[in-house]
């Protein structure tokens, strides 16, 4: 596995098992962080065979990340990668578009788990196959994003049925791309799980 890739998941957000993938990183670094603060607190115990010591206070702060950490966890558990067989599916249709899998939009009230996603110039469409996938709320929740990012007129499309979806992305392959979605895409990327 490459360590790089594995220690700088931004960028590869979107990927296929992006999901799984970040879930297990997560998991990893949270034992790893409850890991020194307990050790520091057994080194400091053992060191003064009391638990007042400095060592104890830097444990304790070192619970901070660690907590923060086990928060991401807690998200992670609760999504699940797009599926080999959808995938396989999906992959056919994307051609030349550029498409992104697995991505949980996050907001306050309610949190939206796109399957996969295609952007091509100011079109955005996507599938997503959970159960009570609410379109109406998710656009309410997108777009405000998209335009504080200066993103208008943005045409966006989720699908809940994978073949009216998959149409769709057989239609677009013969739409022209102007080369802009860079902005969009990192748009997208930087308001997902």
């Amino acid at each position: 596995m490459n360590l790089k890739r594995m220690f700088s998941y931004d960028q590869y957000k979107g990927e296929e098992k992006y999901l799984n993938k970040q879930r297990v990183y997560e998991i990893l670094r949270t034992v790893l962080y409850f890991g020194i603060s307990a050790s520091l607190f057994i080194a400091g115990y053992i060191q003064t065979k009391s638990s007042a010591n400095l060592l104890t206070i830097v444990a304790v702060l070192g619970c901070l990340p660690a907590c923060k950490s086990a928060v991401s966890v807690v998200m992670f558990l609760k999504y699940s990668s797009c599926s080999d067989e959808l995938i396989s599916k999906i992959k056919p249709h994307v051609g030349k578009l550029y498409g992104m899998y697995d991505l949980v939009f996050t907001g306050y009230q309610k949190n939206y788990s796109i399957t996969h996603l295609v952007v091509n110039d100011k079109s955005i469409i996507g599938f997503s196959d959970y159960k009570g996938f609410n379109e109406n709320e998710f656009y309410k929740h997108l777009n405000p994003l998209l335009a504080a990012d200066s993103h208008k007129d943005v045409n966006i499309k989720i699908f809940t049925d994978l073949n009216k979806y998959l149409n769709r992305l057989d239609e677009m392959q013969d739409l022209d791309s102007k080369g802009n979605e860079g902005k969009l895409i990192a748009t997208i990327k930087s308001v997902v799980l």
